[in-house]
């Protein structure tokens, strides 16, 4: 008998445990970023974008960047995302409102996990990046496309010419050529 209260309590530990790493999760600070070597991204990156793994909340390069320019995909350059799309969802990883082009990602339902979610992968490269969800701005569509910051590349407003993403600076400019639909 003195067994149950004590696989209770067992119990009640491991599930209060899932509770406070969720609510880890949701943390407004960041921690320090960890340093990666270049192999170290290089794994993580094929961890994320061929097994439709997940990197770390807050503890990713793009999370909490502020620059103006372009995000692409890491491997195969397509464009993805610009700055002006992006917005603190307070997830701890790079959020967007939409993509750059619809048709340069692919949406797939995403059963893992034990949840139903819509995958983000890009086109060309099909590649995982990430998940969208319904929470986003409302003003802005509504949608939070949740990118892996592994699985994308920033190129900086002043290097998007060279870099042959020019046709994108009114984008990034706020004069807004119209979107592919």
């Amino acid at each position: 008998m003195k067994l149950i209260p004590a696989l209770l309590a067992a119990a009640l530990a491991v599930v209060g445990g899932a509770g406070v790493y969720a609510y880890a999760q949701q943390r407004t600070s960041a921690p320090a970023q960890t340093e990666r070597s270049q192999s170290a991204l290089e794994r993580l990156r094929d961890w994320v974008m061929n097994n439709n793994g997940t990197e770390r909340a807050f503890d990713n390069e793009y999370w909490d960047h502020h620059e103006t320019g372009i995000y692409v995909e890491a491997r195969t350059g397509e464009a993805l995302f610009v700055s002006t799309d992006k917005f603190d969802s307070g997830s701890g990883w790079p959020s967007f409102t939409r993509p750059v082009d619809p048709n340069n990602i692919i949406l797939r339902e995403d059963n893992a996990m034990g949840m139903r979610r819509i995958e983000v992968r890009s086109r060309r490269g099909n590649h995982h990046l990430g998940h969208v969800f319904d929470d986003g701005p409302r003003a802005s569509g509504g949608q939070r496309f949740c990118i892996n910051s592994c699985a994308i590349r920033f190129i900086p407003r002043s290097q998007m010419e060279a870099q042959g993403y020019g046709r994108y600076l009114g984008l990034v400019d706020g004069a807004a050529p119209p979107r592919a639909r």
